[in-house]
């Protein structure tokens, strides 16, 4: 054993001052005790770190080679602390959430990055499904909540509307500029459209939708990628209906991208948890961050709607 921090610490203040007063009073400590310290130094390595001749030292070359040392001890045990003290504000502990593509594209990460720089000792699992999955997940506790398109099966779960929000077309853009303006589905025909799969909760909604206005849709192919379908409808020749929260105007680059109207089509995100508990604070604090977020992307494309 070679000494406590604070034998070193003490044995450097001794060193660089050349006193055994001055350390003292600079570590605020007594004489005595400082000499103790270093006494236990010399005792546990068997060798003397400074010599003492009439009130005056001086350092051995022993206490030379330690003080090298020493004072990288120190520094590494600063910087240790200043580490952690990075996790001393803010809230703790771990949260699972379980989102859709809609909800990862462009929603989570802007949230996401809030959340961890003020709460950095949060453990944060986000895990990406669709609607179904994520429903059994949060029925058995699995995540501490998910993001979900409206459904009618609430058992087990404690629910409410998280937002409702435009659903666009989208297609290959023709040109460097889009003017993103309103448009009506029966005017844009004939339709090669992208749609979810029939298990896909949107999907009832979405041909519903068109046959009620009467859109033109000549092909239909079913893509349960959200990231896919966005690759193949760039490509041209192809639309597909997505929700606002995945455009937001930063991302629209290489799409024509269009709110929906006469009527107005939209989507109801709800929040969905399990009945048998509450959020903790980190989670509903995170929880809040989204919602933030995704109101934000979505006014956006409401306010189209609203000068149309």
């Amino acid at each position: 054993m070679y000494g406590s921090l604070r034998d070193i610490r003490l044995f450097v203040s001794v060193y660089e001052e050349r006193s055994f007063t001055l350390a003292a009073e600079r570590e605020n400590a007594t004489q005595s005790g400082v000499s103790q310290h270093v006494r236990n130094l010399e005792l546990g390595f068997g060798v003397p770190l400074f010599i003492r001749d009439k009130g005056r030292i001086s350092p051995t070359p022993a206490g030379d080679a330690y003080y090298r040392r020493a004072i990288d001890v120190l520094r590494a045990h600063d910087a240790a602390g200043r580490a952690v003290q990075a996790y001393v504000n803010g809230l703790d502990g771990q949260i699972v959430v379980g989102l859709m593509p809609t909800m990862t594209r462009c929603t989570l990460a802007p949230a996401l990055a809030r959340f961890v720089e003020a709460h950095p000792n949060v453990k944060v699992h986000v895990t990406e499904g669709y609607s179904a999955a994520l429903t059994q997940m949060v029925r058995a506790g699995d995540v501490d909540f998910a993001i979900v398109p409206a459904f009618s099966d609430p058992a087990g779960l404690k629910s409410r509307l998280f937002l409702r929000t435009p659903e666009l077309l989208v297609a290959a853009a023709r040109g460097p500029v889009t003017d993103s303006k309103p448009v009506r589905l029966a005017d844009q025909g004939p339709l090669k459209l992208v749609l979810p799969g029939r298990t896909n909760t949107r999907r009832g909604t979405l041909e519903t939708y068109c046959a009620t206005v009467g859109a033109e849709i000549t092909r239909v192919i079913e893509l349960d990628t959200m990231f896919g379908t966005l690759d193949f409808v760039a490509r041209g020749g192809w639309v597909t209906i997505l929700p606002a929260l995945m455009m937001d105007r930063g991302a629209t680059q290489g799409f024509d991208v269009h709110p929906i109207t006469d009527p107005a089509l939209t989507l109801d995100l709800v929040l969905i948890e399990p009945a048998r508990r509450t959020l903790t604070p980190a989670a509903a604090l995170f929880l809040e961050m989204l919602e933030q977020e995704a109101r934000r992307i979505s006014a956006v494309w409401e306010g189209m709607h609203q000068e149309s």
